[in-house]
């Protein structure tokens, strides 16, 4: 089937849901390229965590400006999978907004930005992805990985007031999922699959491959 050696695929989900961990066995799996978002390199973000309100913006600047940086090399090199996109940014964006982090005027800035980015995305060989996948899971699962992953910046017990910005964020994903319409979508089921385990790495791994079959069948 045409279309079946390239592809590329975004991962969506919370903070701690295992983009990187699939990202890392994608790209392995379908001999492709992996896109990581840096976290050495962002010298915002324990700043963020430490003072939400200060930060908030540059922060989403950042993220903003290195995902289109990586969409764009996905989309043209056509066969990459990316831990986290553009495509989801607006929505930690939009809940800084709620939440006060960000001013009106920021925020609309940041949304002219934003349109700007995608109406380019639009000019390019390949305009949006293959495959969206949507890592959904509990709250609970959530915080548990959280936990398990260790950055002390990242802790609720070390910094009460993120569990209110988990909550808000976490409630708000199945909307934002629902509304993407860039590309096909598959969602994994965090709570039931763990790929730390063969079989259920296994599983996914079928599951991803059969979605690309139908991905690419009316091409």
């Amino acid at each position: 089937m045409k279309g079946m050696e390239k592809n590329v695929i975004v991962l969506a989900g919370m903070i701690g849901a295992g983009k990187s961990s699939y990202t890392e066995m994608i790209a392995r799996e379908l001999d492709s390229t992996a896109f990581y978002e840096s976290i050495q390199d962002n010298r915002i973000l324990e700043m963020f965590y430490a003072d939400q309100a200060r930060w908030a913006f540059a922060l989403q600047i950042y993220f903003l400006n290195t995902r289109f940086r990586s969409i764009k090399a996905a989309l043209r090199d056509q066969n990459n999978v990316l831990d986290r996109s553009i495509y989801e940014d607006a929505l930690f964006t939009q809940i800084n907004y709620e939440e006060g982090n960000i001013s009106a005027p920021e925020m609309d800035t940041y949304l002219d930005l934003l349109d700007n980015m995608m109406e380019e995305l639009g000019s390019l060989p390949k305009k949006s992805p293959d495959l969206l996948i949507y890592l959904r899971g509990s709250l609970d699962t959530v915080l548990k990985r959280i936990k398990q992953r260790g950055r002390p910046y990242e802790q609720i017990n070390e910094n009460p007031s993120l569990l209110e910005y988990y909550k808000r964020l976490h409630a708000r994903y199945d909307s934002w999922f629902e509304s993407y319409d860039k590309s096909a979508t598959l969602v994994i089921n965090i709570d039931e699959l763990d790929i730390t385990n063969s079989e259920d790495a296994y599983q996914v791994m079928q599951q991803i491959r059969t979605k690309l079959k139908e991905v690419h069948q009316y091409e």
